[in-house]
């Protein structure tokens, strides 16, 4: 199951995006083109979807609309937000959102559509919308009445995952107070600790294995709880003292952490994975192999995984592909998003034999950027 197909319009950076989707797709742009712009697409319609969120409550947690409406959209029109969705049928999914908002600033339904292959499932405003203007406050894809007929794209949605674990708030003692499914970590050890024992031992053997490569003088690592109930991870390491190397996170690296965030998230779960710049506190030489686990997990499970970054590391991989590419490039008045597989240059310098990161980076990189080296003359 996974997206096949993005339409942005008038969102956030974005006047216009219409950008086909792998299994393994990586965006790749300097900083501020909007590479979380684009990933928080995907999340803004997971936050519409799931059970504690809605159309309103994900609209005011940016801000409100006209925070999302792009600054150089003309005349206030629509934010919309389109995806195509492959859930193991022959046909594919539609599911289009157009948005804006009323004189009292809420934010109001202008266009819901749904579609099955050539068939049209749901269509609004309808006739109900249009004799109570109300009902545009919600989408029917939050309402259990309402999405029966395509309840399977509401689920698809709502189990979105999107990481970028902050090892700071791994390691704060009051982490978990009034957090659920943070994806900045604050309650990343709950739900290891939450995952039935079995499971989460067999994650963990994989995940210790893996991290042995990448942290020295590691042994192993588990879960216990202190004595008010709190869930702690703690790693032994190797010692010339008999089990005097136990760390607590608190004691853990910031990569360590991450590394061990990123490989549990990789393994929990098979529908669409968000992950924002992966390679953040990692070596260089971990970095370079991250690609290589993702489609190696991508074919095991069927997950699709969304990546931001702009690590020459990880783009070495000579695996990546130009489909599996999105370029976010500035302008003027917005940025915007191509396939690197419709880059005749970016392609004809792949088939002379360089990597990714040779041929698409220098393509997305800030103008003038050298002049930084003048700073303090």
């Amino acid at each position: 199951m996974r997206f096949t197909h993005l339409t942005l319009e008038n969102w956030r950076n974005f006047l216009n995006v219409d950008v086909p989707l792998e299994r393994r797709t990586f965006a790749v742009g300097p900083n501020a083109a909007g590479k979380s712009n684009l990933l928080d697409a995907f999340r803004f319609l997971r936050d519409i979807a799931d059970a504690g969120g809605g159309f309103q409550q994900a609209v005011q947690r940016r801000g409100g609309v006209s925070q999302l409406r792009s600054l150089h959209a003309r005349r206030y029109p629509n934010v919309v937000l389109a995806v195509e969705v492959d859930l193991g049928e022959k046909k594919l999914w539609t599911y289009r959102l157009e948005f804006s908002q009323d004189n009292q600033r809420r934010p109001i339904v202008q266009r819901e559509v749904v579609t099955h292959g050539d068939e049209v499932v749901r269509e609004r405003p309808d006739s109900e919308d249009r004799k109570d203007a109300t009902r545009l406050t919600q989408t029917h894809l939050e309402q259990v009445s309402a999405n029966k007929p395509f309840r399977g794209i509401q689920e698809f949605f709502a189990k979105l995952r999107y990481l970028h674990l902050v090892p700071q708030l791994v390691r704060d003692p009051n982490r978990s107070v009034g957090v659920a499914q943070d994806p900045f970590g604050g309650d990343f050890l709950e739900q290891v600790a939450r995952t039935t024992p079995k499971t989460r031992d067999s994650r963990l053997r994989k995940i210790t294995e893996s991290l042995r490569v990448a942290v020295p003088q590691l042994k192993t690592i588990e879960l216990h709880r202190d004595a008010r109930g709190v869930p702690h991870v703690r790693g032994l390491y190797e010692h010339w003292r008999k089990n005097a190397g136990w760390q607590s996170e608190d004691q853990f690296s910031d990569g360590t952490l991450r590394l061990m965030g990123l490989l549990w998230a990789l393994l929990d779960g098979s529908y669409p994975l968000l992950l924002e710049e992966p390679e953040l506190s990692l070596h260089p030489a971990v970095v370079r192999h991250i690609p290589k686990m993702m489609a190696r997990l991508g074919r095991k499970v069927d997950r699709q995984i969304l990546v931001s970054t702009h690590s020459a590391d990880l783009l070495s991989d000579p695996g990546i592909m130009p489909s599996e590419v999105l370029l976010l490039s500035t302008t003027a008045e917005d940025t915007r998003v191509s396939l690197a597989a419709n880059d005749r240059q970016l392609r004809e310098m792949l088939e002379a034999g360089a990597s990714m990161s040779e041929a698409a980076l220098p393509k997305v990189a800030p103008k003038n950027a050298q002049q930084l080296a003048l700073f303090g003359d």
